[in-house]
Formats: structure tokens, sequence, C-alpha cells
């Protein structure tokens, strides 16, 4: 893998609630730099969009706590598909999954997927998640079509381990993202199974490669 390569496999995040225009902007700047993917919040897609059109650009839906109305996730992702959005990263609704409501939380699930043509990354949680929990929303995401299952937002604590992303790789292709700042920690969740990274530090990410593994 060159540089190009594992840039194309990193998710480049600015997702805190102080996000500027000016902040996202910067931001796909380094990805056009870089070659890296973008995660930016849904009020920004259409601006970005029109600024970076080569980049492909991630959203969130139902950020960060999963406990919108399931209709009014649905709605969230048809907005962000037609402001120009190219993947979609949605938050499980945890509190449903922790009382044992499997259908409520396919449901859910399966109201994004149907509203868009585009990917959807299913945003577990782990580190909220006991096992038998982690195996349970990988396989109601895949049950809903959803494309990739996703470690974590980083708002709650803990992010991707090698544990994590093992367990999950038996279901879906999966985003780790949640404390991969550089290049090592990257590559350890390449070989547990991940295909994607999810990162703020995704140009320390790919500097750290050339600089000392390339």
């Amino acid at each position: 893998m060159d540089a190009r390569d594992l840039a194309a496999r990193i998710d480049h995040t600015v997702l805190g609630p102080e996000t500027t225009p000016d902040d996202v902007e910067s931001l796909l700047d380094d990805c056009v730099e870089y070659g890296l993917n973008a995660c930016i919040p849904p009020c920004y897609v259409a601006e970005a969009a029109d600024y970076a059109p080569d980049v492909t650009l991630a959203t969130v839906i139902g950020f960060p706590h999963g406990q919108h109305a399931t209709a009014a996730k649905r709605d969230e992702a048809e907005r962000a598909w037609n402001d120009g959005a190219d993947e979609l990263d949605v938050v499980i609704n945890v509190g449903r999954l922790h009382a044992g409501e499997t259908e409520a939380v396919r449901e859910d699930i399966e109201a994004v997927v149907a509203a868009v043509p585009i990917d959807v990354k299913v945003i577990i949680e782990t580190s909220l998640l006991e096992a038998p929990e982690k195996h349970r929303a990988c396989k109601l995401a895949r049950e809903a079509g959803a494309d990739f299952v996703k470690t974590a937002t980083g708002f709650a604590d803990g992010g991707a381990t090698v544990p994590d992303v093992e367990l999950m790789s038996e279901y879906l292709p999966v985003k780790a993202s949640g404390g991969v700042g550089d290049y090592e920690t990257a590559a350890a969740m390449f070989d547990a199974g991940a295909t994607r990274i999810g990162a703020s530090s995704g140009v320390a990410i790919v500097e750290d490669y050339v600089e000392n593994y390339a």
C-alpha cells in the first residue's frame, strides 16, 4: 500500500460542536491534497460538495446519540444525499438495543438504508455494549442492508479496539473510529479486519506512514 492507497481508506473527520465553515474548508483542503475522504456535519454538506466536488464526502445521521425518531433519521438521510453526501454514518439506537427491542433497532436502520442509494455505515458505539450486544448490533445492521459497521462516534468513552474490529468484521466491512491517531494504530485496525479508518488525525496518519513506514 502506498500513501494514496492509505489515504483513500481514511475518513478525515471534523464533527465537534464548535465546527465552523472554515474548519470544514480547511479539512477539505487537506483531503484534496492528500487524497483523503471527508466526514463532516450534515449542515455543511451542500457547501462542501460545491467546494470540493472530487472528495468522497460522508456525513452523520442521528448523531451523536442515535435517539432521534426514525422518521427524523430518514429525513436527515434524504437531505444529506440531496445535498451531495456520498456516504452516511448513522448512529444506532443504543437504548433500544439495551432494552432488547431488536425489531425497532432493525427498522430504524432499514429506514435510512431504504431512503438513499448510497453506502450507509452503522455506528454501534462499542464502548457502550457488552459482547452479545455487539454481535446483535452487527447482525441487525447486516439484516437491515447496511454496507458497513463502525465502532464509535468519538462522543462516548472508548474507541476502536482490535478485538471489537475482529468481532465486527465477521458481519460487514468495518470502519474503525475513535482513538486512531497514528499509522501503527491504523495498521493494527487494518490487520484486525477494518477496511476504513475514521479519524480527525487523517493527515497525521498519512504523514506518519510516509516518514516512518513507506
